[in-house]
């Protein structure tokens, strides 16, 4: 069977990055109108003769020499002479990011990098994804057997290989970037399915949180900053990409809550602020975060609710998370529970002053309402229901001060990812002391502290925007062979 293909053009040396993303914008334009183009007709015509096949363009680095760079980033660089390679989608998205991470490369190895087509398929559902006109049907819908015609996305090759360390090179070629074009639009596919909002409106700095209590006072915080001219901030998009650009706009109902309802506070150079409400549960703690990381956010803060373990703390407490003991399970083939999940020292600090202007308590008076320790994340949300005498031992020899289900998989996916990572969560029941989340305690509860505890993630967030990267992304979280693209 003969291929329809896009024309094939060589691969072009470049010294700038601006010009190398636009070429790779012009490439994945070629190679995706062409897939649907062909899928249009093939839908209206019947298959084609010949099978159809378009690649993703893909950045090239080479270089032999030793020399030593510049590493007080903990990115931009290769670790060493050789061959690397990233497949690239949707250029259009990740423009700002493309052009620092190539303008970074070539600069720090004075060496140009090469645009041209990879030897990657692109799937024809990852090409129409983004054209409103058409949809791939179910296999056995068509007249044909799509897979026969059109390439299919294949998990074989869609993977985590690369972030996990267990990525072995093939003909010496090494990965440039921690993802895959294939494994990038997988997620932003998920990502537009959980969350009914298109990745175009994710910012930079996400914040999780376990309770739709927040999303109102999200809105409503949303609403005053849009009416502020200095403030920066200059959309809040909802579920179903409803938009709203002044205080007074109305927001469309769109009827059937997501699975994972999030909202996005924008700015124009996308430093605004995402808030993703992920329910509870570790799965759904990695399923969102599995997803968002591919966007490359600068950070990302869980600001929910957890069951106090000390007796000396109150209702209201705040709880800063320094370390995790994971009983959450769901990343243990992928980051094994011997590795050690860091507290990051600018995270830290950013979380802390904020408690400190919210509450408008410092120093010693600060430990009224908050304790720094160990935040202990179960799989099993009724946990109190067991023998006690495992449990609370294990609790008490962690020096847990806190038990939730959802922050420890955050901070790990984070660690992971390489994506900088924090947790701040809020004490809404004491079950070993008697004190059950119960439907009476909790609205009075949830009237008092909501407010105050996002607008600390909040001011959390907007103090570390000010930040520069090389601070926020740690080399703490760079292994020993790293990609040059953050």
């Amino acid at each position: 069977m003969k291929i329809l293909t896009p024309e094939d053009r060589p691969h072009q040396r470049i010294g700038s990055a601006p010009e190398a993303v636009a070429l790779l914008r012009q490439l994945y334009d070629e190679a995706s109108d062409f897939l649907n183009e062909h899928f249009a007709a093939a839908m209206a015509n019947g298959a084609p003769d010949g099978r159809v096949r378009a690649y993703y363009p893909e950045v090239r680095f080479t270089t032999s020499s030793y020399a030593h760079v510049d590493t007080r980033l903990s990115f931009g660089h290769v670790s060493g002479p050789g061959t690397y390679v990233a497949t690239i989608t949707r250029p259009d998205l990740f423009d700002n990011y493309l052009t620092q991470q190539i303008n970074l490369l070539i600069k720090n190895h004075d060496q140009p990098v090469h645009i041209g087509y990879s030897d990657t398929p692109m799937p024809v559902h990852f090409a129409v994804a983004n054209n409103a006109g058409i949809t791939v049907p179910q296999e056995g819908a068509a007249e044909f057997t799509l897979r026969d015609i059109f390439d299919v996305p294949d998990l074989t090759t869609t993977n985590d290989d690369i972030v996990n360390g267990t990525f072995v090179a093939t003909d010496g070629i090494e990965p440039l970037a921690p993802f895959t074009a294939q494994r990038v639009d997988y997620s932003l596919a998920r990502l537009t399915h959980y969350t009914a909002t298109d990745p175009t409106h994710f910012q930079n700095h996400v914040l999780f949180t376990n309770y739709q209590f927040y999303v109102s006072e999200f809105e409503a915080y949303a609403r005053t900053q849009l009416d502020d001219p200095d403030s920066g901030y200059t959309a809040f998009v909802s579920t179903g990409n409803s938009i709203i650009t002044t205080s007074d706009g109305l927001l469309e109902n769109f009827g059937k809550t997501p699975q994972m309802p999030t909202y996005h506070l924008k700015r124009a150079d996308g430093s605004g602020i995402t808030l993703v409400n992920i329910g509870v549960g570790p799965s759904n703690a990695k399923t969102a975060t599995d997803h968002i990381a591919v966007l490359r956010p600068h950070a990302w803060l869980m600001v929910g609710h957890c069951a106090g373990l000390r007796n000396s703390q109150a209702l209201g407490d705040f709880v800063l998370g320094h370390a995790y003991l994971r009983e959450d399970h769901v990343l243990d083939d992928d980051l094994p529970p011997w590795v050690p999940i860091p507290a990051l020292a600018e995270i830290q600090i950013a979380l802390e002053q904020a408690v400190a202007g919210v509450t408008e308590l410092e120093g010693y008076e600060l430990k009224r309402i908050m304790r720094t320790g160990t935040v202990a994340s179960y799989d099993d949300r009724n946990w109190e229901l067991r023998d006690q005498h495992g449990p609370v031992k294990r609790l008490s020899q962690s020096r847990a001060i806190a038990l939730d289900m959802e922050s420890a998989t955050i901070a790990a996916n984070g660690y992971r990812f390489r994506v900088p990572y924090g947790t701040l969560l809020c004490v809404s029941d004491k079950p070993l002391h008697g004190e059950l989340k119960l439907p009476g305690m909790a609205s009075d509860f949830y009237k008092t502290q909501v407010a105050r505890h996002l607008m600390i993630g909040i001011r959390a967030m907007e103090h570390i925007r000010t930040m520069p990267l090389e601070r926020i992304h740690s080399r703490k979280l760079r292994s020993f062979d790293e990609t040059a693209f953050l």
